[in-house]
């Protein structure tokens, strides 16, 4: 009985442990971005002023130049009815000077007006008309001037937001709307410039709306060269390759596949001993013996390592390495890798 307790107190621990195996393995890069329409406008008004009337809200589709919101503009409208009156009289002045050149013509082909009535005649009439076309151009100026206090939409599409409200004072700085194409969508997201580096235009991602189980394909379209000096990321733009009905403003989970092996190694970093400085692993040999061997991990962030150098399909690694050490006899608890 104390032969077998010494033994059963004296056999070798056992330690969790897995199989290598080589396999297909995809290096990707996980990010998380925002649906955003292909084209995104701000609306803001060229001058300052109250806002008297809005006309559409978030959510409306509007067609190109619809009006948006009216700024009020009491002073713009005097003006061009002051304009309009003066461009009347000119008018007036136009056709006063037609009769006059007219009779003097008239009287100078009987001989009863000399030639130079005639050209003081003609010259009024340019005059004139001269002064007509001045007004019509200030006029139609104070018109526009006018006109641009009716904000209008600068292309087809959908108001996002609208943080403004009837009454308040608006200056050229301040966005009165945000208007989204309806036609199409894009992803844009965010990754560190320590990985963006590895990013290309036609990369392929999976993507899924946050909290939505239903995968969407995805192409990279651009990786801005610029990084973001205070997050230290490169803004990344992709193009869904299904277009669908993707709603605009959703986050989005995005995968995007920088490589892949088809005869990859792949271990759960909790196995990985020094994974910053000298990165190794436990191995098992056919003894049950622990062998420390040094191994090479890609520096990338995934959930599991990816083993570059070090380790053959067939090995056996252990998964706790802190509960061992090298040269130990060891009883190993295989477990099926995930």
């Amino acid at each position: 009985m104390f032969a077998a307790l010494g033994w059963w107190l004296m056999r070798p621990a056992e330690v969790p442990v897995t199989t290598v195996k080589a396999g297909r393995v995809e290096i990707v890069l996980s990010v998380v971005g925002r649906v955003r329409p292909k084209q995104l406008v701000d609306v803001r008004s060229r001058y300052a002023g109250q806002i008297v009337q809005l006309l559409h809200d978030e959510g409306d589709v509007v067609a190109a130049g619809a009006p948006l919101a009216i700024v009020r503009s009491t002073i713009e409208q005097a003006q061009t009815q002051a304009e309009t009156a003066r461009e009347q009289a000119a008018r007036a002045e136009v056709t006063r000077a037609k009769l006059t050149y007219g009779r003097t013509q008239s009287l100078a082909n009987r001989g009863f007006a000399t030639r130079a009535s005639l050209d003081e005649a003609r010259a009024a009439l340019l005059s004139a008309e001269a002064a007509l076309a001045a007004a019509a151009a200030t006029r139609r100026a104070a018109a526009a001037r006018t006109g641009e206090f009716t904000i209008r939409a600068p292309m087809a599409g959908v108001v996002l937001v609208r943080p403004i409200d009837n009454g308040q004072l608006v200056s050229p700085e301040t966005t009165l709307f945000q208007l989204g194409s309806g036609d199409a969508v894009e992803l844009r997201a965010e990754a560190d410039e320590a990985y963006a580096d590895a990013l290309r235009p036609g990369m392929v991602a999976r993507a899924a709306l946050t909290g939505s189980d239903a995968m969407f394909a995805a192409r990279i379209t651009e990786v801005s060269p610029r990084v973001d000096p205070i997050s230290g990321g490169r803004a990344i733009r992709l193009q869904p390759v299904d277009g669908g009905q993707i709603p605009a403003g959703r986050s989005v989970d995005i995968t995007i596949i920088v490589a892949q092996r088809d005869a990859g190694i792949v271990i759960p970093r909790q196995a990985v001993i020094n994974a910053t400085t000298a990165p190794a692993v436990y191995v098992v040999d056919a003894g049950g013996i622990v062998r420390e061997r040094a191994i090479t991990i890609t520096d990338w962030p995934s959930r599991d390592a990816i083993v570059e150098r070090g380790l053959a399909s067939g090995e056996r690694i252990v998964l706790t390495p802190a509960e061992t050490a090298p040269a130990a006899r060891v009883r190993p608890q295989p477990i099926a890798a995930k």
